[in-house]
């Protein structure tokens, strides 16, 4: 158990008399009070990214991120038939640097731009006005959520958006799963953990798990998935999402990072980004049960080795010298380096069919 003595933030006010008049409340309800209310929420109030933010993304880094990406959508759409009229969306779009990258990259495919219906799902009023600032020569639709999608064929992409979603955190116990919670003591929020039960959601982690492990799960993943896959089967398209995590996941990697470094979640709230490793293997089987298909997992350094970087990073090179070549050869290291994001950061594509599959990506076994 921790305890943090919570800084006055407007957030921090409403989550002490909450928790004050109703008792503890789940990480999934703190990290949703944190990041999303609708007036004090860390999204609504702030654009969180770059130098002067608390993180950055892998837009941010580079352009070949976007370029490669935005190619391999494009491609897709050319396989599929090019069909008309089609979504090219994104799930939490930032500032708009992967769109405005990925439209940059695909304005000279014949047709794409004009038969596309370009969705941004984005509930964040202050990164809504930097998105209509750097995509100010295109007509942009905004979405609330992925149930506002348009039943159309749909191209999509997610980067760095599912990990930003409120999980449920379990620790095996020998008469069942204790939850995590954020409690309450002398004025101060602690984690701690709910008496022992049996919860018929995690049955099916029973026979990879021992007492003492845990296990994160994140609700409100399964019905994005389900509005994304739904449209891809009937519609055709493709979806690719990227984010940090794994297959089949285990451990506790709740998260908050404020200027670049990770601090206590409890101690700031609103101020900081929380997050925590997404389950690929989820998201995977909510894709199939909405009968698409879904790829193998592939690093993110693989996928972009796959998608042509090094040749895209030696042709951007050709003209730099001095700092813009030195940051060039980092931006590349950063992305693909097995140390860096390359390993630690994950993606799939979903499909109608397994022959469907966008370049880069394989079959799943």
């Amino acid at each position: 158990m921790s305890a943090s003595k919570p800084k006055a933030t407007p957030i921090a006010e409403l989550l002490l008399r909450r928790i004050s008049n109703t008792g503890p409340i789940s990480l999934a309800e703190y990290m949703a009070d944190c990041l999303l209310h609708p007036t004090h929420g860390y999204y609504t109030t702030r654009d969180p990214l770059g130098a002067a933010g608390d993180f950055t993304t892998a837009p941010e880094i580079s352009q070949m991120f976007g370029e490669l990406l935005g190619l391999c959508l494009a491609q897709a759409w050319i396989d599929q038939g090019r069909p008309v009229p089609f979504t090219l969306a994104e799930l939490g779009p930032g500032r708009g640097t992967l769109m405005a990258d990925i439209l940059r990259a695909t304005k000279a495919v014949p047709q794409f731009h004009a038969s596309m219906q370009l969705t941004l799902v984005e509930a964040s009023p202050a990164l809504r006005a930097k998105q209509r600032e750097l995509l100010s020569g295109f007509d942009i639709t905004y979405a609330n959520t992925a149930a506002d999608l348009p039943d159309q064929a749909l191209f999509l992409i997610a980067n760095e958006f599912f990990d930003a979603l409120p999980i449920r955190q379990f620790v095996r116990d020998p008469k069942g799963w204790r939850e995590t919670q954020v409690g309450l003591i002398d004025d101060s929020l602690v984690l701690g953990l709910s008496q022992p039960a049996p919860i018929a959601l995690l049955d099916h982690r029973l026979d990879d798990t021992q007492d003492g492990d845990v296990v994160e799960i994140c609700p409100s993943s399964a019905p994005i998935i389900d509005e994304i896959a739904r449209r891809i089967k009937s519609h055709g398209g493709a979806a690719i999402i990227i984010d940090y995590g794994d297959w089949h996941a285990r451990g506790d990697t709740f998260q908050a990072l404020e200027n670049h470094k990770m601090v206590d979640p409890l101690a700031r709230p609103g101020c900081a980004d929380l997050t925590a490793h997404v389950d690929f293997e989820a998201l995977s089987l909510e894709a199939q049960t909405a009968g698409a298909y879904v790829s193998a997992m592939i690093p993110q350094g693989h996928l972009l080795a796959q998608l042509g970087i090094s040749e895209r990073a030696e042709k951007l090179s050709t003209h730099m010298h001095g700092e813009a070549l030195e940051n060039h050869i980092a931006a590349f290291d950063r992305l693909t380096n097995a140390d860096k994001m390359g390993l630690l950061f994950k993606a799939i594509a979903i499909v109608p069919k397994a022959d469907m599959l966008p370049a880069g990506f394989t079959k799943s076994a």
